[in-house]
């Protein structure tokens, strides 16, 4: 595999739309418009796409496990249903200041996902997130930092202090049809 056959995501924000403070039910589970498409093109085109989220909610005793599951099922299906696959979901269920390695900005999601699936580094690997803990984290993982302005990627980007190289779309779709343009 190359790096150019893999995207990690963030959730909300990038594929579900934002729930403040968290997505306590898979109830509360609303696609951004053109997302789970997204993810076909990619799929179609031999890109596989991981997810990778901060869960800090399991940590604080706001939702269980199961909750994440479901919700992470509900996404599954969503991907299904447009005509892609999400092909793994991974996840920091750590609140804030627990310090770990895995809430991003840290790297340890990334370093995980590069682990499982036989890469060196990351570099060539998108990563899309809607805040400034996405792009940090993906930049010190050594990732492409992608920033799309649906969630709070509009602030974001309004907010500047990007780290160096983030590429910037409208939507995952946008990303996604100039990503594969990129590939070839």
């Amino acid at each position: 595999m190359s790096a150019a056959d893999l995207v990690i995501l963030d959730r909300e924000g990038v594929l579900t739309e934002c729930v403040a403070p968290f997505m306590r039910s898979p109830d509360e589970f609303k696609a951004i418009p053109g997302a789970f498409d997204a993810i076909a093109r990619l799929n179609q085109s031999g890109v596989r796409v991981v997810v990778a989220t901060n869960q800090a909610g399991v940590g604080r005793g706001l939702y269980d496990m199961r909750t994440v599951n479901a919700i992470h099922d509900r996404m599954h299906r969503a991907a299904i249903s447009a005509g892609g696959r999400i092909d793994a979901v991974f996840y920091c269920p750590h609140p804030e200041q627990s310090g770990c390695r895995c809430r991003k900005p840290g790297t340890a999601l990334f370093e995980e996902i590069a682990e499982r699936y036989g890469l060196r580094d990351l570099a060539g690997v998108a990563a899309v997130g809607d805040s400034i803990r996405d792009l940090e984290g993906a930049s010190r993982a050594g990732a492409q930092p992608v920033l799309v302005r649906t969630g709070k990627g509009a602030e974001t980007e309004k907010a500047g202090h990007l780290p160096d190289g983030v590429r910037v779309y409208d939507n995952l779709g946008t990303f996604a049809e100039d990503w594969l343009a990129r590939r070839g």
